[in-house]
């Protein structure tokens, strides 16, 4: 009997890029050394990457995820693993963990995400030919100098864990980005038009405003005695402000609603009314929403702070009247989970400060604060504690915050260290250690000159408020960001979970989720401290229990045992309005 040749290992990492204009993948051992190069066809590279992610299971390294994934999965093709490159150097060269100096400033390592493939996922398969100026290099020579360098700055850093850590949260994120926009959000079209026509009146059929808003823009005038009134140029609208007596120096609805005048009400309406037919009305409608879907772009890591952003269709802001229109597929349900006070159990967390983590266990966490004796009632115990978070530390929340520095000591001076770090222009991590950017030359240039011998009060005063408003924000970085790290956690832990279910037969499928998704309950929508699954009705308590215990191991996850606890409002329904 011939001997059998011995079987190379697995690769434990496939990189993806392009070769003189061709797709192409190397293969990496559990060392990052690489044990093999493939060239692929545009029309293979699907059903390659399929068979190597049911057999190996890798983690896929590319330059970014929305060139490539988007494409894979129109082609029904998931992964579970990847490393963004993109998403990766922009952490590891500002990060105060990673060795000075390991990556560089890169111009073309810093560019913004690519677009390309979002709207038309078969852009991926026409690779042949000159490359886009659009994204980081996708030169697979250049892909695997960037991931090397990065494995690099992990390896020497001065906390190996938490980096890989967080540069594994952050790529999950950019899978789960690029299938929230593959799956959608469930919308029904016919409930967003009546909850317009409710709000607005009906769609003018020949332009122009809808009759309820022209109502509203009337009475404005009316009360300011000025029928040509602009009412959506700020510098005339204040111009007939000021002539009818109310002399405020912005229109916002704060400054608004703090004066006494007969225009006020019907201004306020009319902003808030103007304001939904601008950002989600029928125009909104028409262009991001289509065959019962809402498909946002959502930009991973898009705020300083780790926080997602969205580049497209206003995910991030969509206002509670149309949560009517949320409406899962027949035979679908929604789970719509948030969680309960995220970032103040973060900071319990964060500073293992055990009494406000007793605080919030299994209960409202200002509520416990008010048991605990901190504070009278359960409004000054949230004006004090956001006030604490975000820099609020005067007028009603100055008042309070010695009651809680010394019910919270451990907190409290976790984000009173971040503040003054800031103010002495220093910069903060987060608890995997994202770093906050440093102040910038006008800043440093404020604060020096502020310190002459010839410096004047004007400059005195102004390094003063530069110098706390640097602190109110490294203050807010460190909680912020950190809650940011454990949703990413979360929502990686759920995928995960999710995936693992049984899928339900092609007669119950919601085939508009797509070929990834429309026999199982899967992520749909992501807010910040909020996510909402689409799961096939008999799945969909399954769903909500692995809702739960992914945010508890995510807590485990990022804060080991620590007695911190993230409770969530789940709600299992046909729609996502809550009561």
């Amino acid at each position: 009997m011939a001997e059998r040749m011995p079987q190379p290992d697995p690769p434990s990492w496939i990189v993806l890029g392009r070769t003189d204009g061709a797709v192409a993948a190397a293969l990496l051992d559990a060392d990052g050394v690489e044990t093999e190069r493939r060239t692929l066809t545009r029309a293979g590279l699907a059903v390659w990457v399929a068979e190597r992610e049911a057999a190996d299971a890798p983690r896929w390294v590319w330059n970014d995820a929305p060139q490539w994934y988007a494409a894979l999965l129109a082609s029904g093709v998931r992964v579970g693993r990847c490393h963004d490159l993109r998403l990766c150097h922009a952490i590891l060269r500002t990060s105060a963990l990673a060795a000075a100096g390991a990556i560089q400033e890169a111009d073309e390592w810093d560019a913004a995400p690519f677009v390309g493939a979002v709207a038309s996922a078969p852009a991926l398969f026409e690779l042949e030919g000159p490359s886009r100026s659009a994204g980081p290099p996708d030169d697979l020579d250049e892909v695997l100098a960037e991931f090397g360098r990065q494995r690099d700055a992990i390896a020497r850093s001065a906390d190996p864990s938490r980096l890989r850590l967080l540069v594994a949260a952050e790529s999950a994120g950019a899978l789960i980005a690029e299938e929230l926009r593959a799956a959608g959000l469930p919308w029904d079209a016919a409930a967003h038009d009546r909850v317009l026509a409710e709000l607005l009146g009906e769609r003018p059929a020949g332009g122009g405003l809808p009759a309820k808003l022209a109502a509203a823009a009337a009475r404005v005038r009316e009360a300011l005695g000025d029928p040509a009134a602009s009412l959506d140029s700020q510098p005339k609208l204040l111009r007939s402000l000021h002539r009818a007596g109310v002399l405020v120096e912005s229109t916002s609805r704060w400054e608004l609603a703090e004066q006494k005048h007969p225009v006020i009400p019907p201004l306020l309406e009319y902003k808030k009314l103007s304001r939904l037919l601008s950002a989600n009305g029928w125009a909104w409608l028409d262009e991001w929403v289509a065959d019962g879907r809402f498909r946002p772009v959502f930009v991973p890591g898009g705020v300083v702070t780790g926080r997602w952003a969205s580049s497209g269709g206003g995910a991030l802001q969509l206002p509670r009247q149309l949560r009517e229109a949320v409406r899962a597929d027949p035979g679908w349900k929604l789970v719509v989970a948030d969680v309960a006070q995220l970032e103040p159990r973060v900071l319990a967390a964060m500073s293992s400060d055990t009494a406000l983590a007793a605080a919030a266990r299994g209960r409202d966490l200002y509520a416990g604060i008010v048991e605990s004796g901190a504070v009278p009632s359960r409004q000054e115990a949230k004006i004090a504690l956001l006030g604490a978070m975000y820099g609020a530390t005067t007028g009603e929340s100055g008042r309070l915050m010695p009651r809680l520095r010394r019910a919270y000591p451990r907190a409290m001076g976790l984000v009173d260290d971040a503040a003054r770090t800031g103010e002495d222009g220093g910069v903060v991590s987060t608890w995997l250690g994202r770093t906050s950017p440093p102040p910038s030359e006008a800043w440093a240039a404020a604060q020096s000159q502020a310190t002459e011998a010839e410096a004047s009060g004007a400059d005195e005063t102004r390094a003063r408020r530069w110098a706390r408003d640097r602190g109110r924000f490294t203050r807010n970085f460190v909680v912020q960001g950190t809650a940011a790290e454990w949703a990413l956690a979360w929502m990686a832990d759920l995928r995960t979970r999710l995936h693992a279910m049984p899928p339900v037969a092609d007669d119950a499928a919601a085939p508009r989720s797509g070929p990834v998704f429309a026999n199982r309950p899967h992520l749909a929508f992501f807010l910040h401290d909020e996510v909402i699954v689409h799961a096939p009705a008999e799945l969909a308590d399954a769903a909500a229990e692995a809702v739960t215990d992914a945010a508890a191991a995510a807590g485990r996850l990022l804060f080991g045992d620590f007695p911190v606890d993230f409770r969530l409002d789940v709600h299992v329904a046909e729609s996502a309005l809550k009561d």
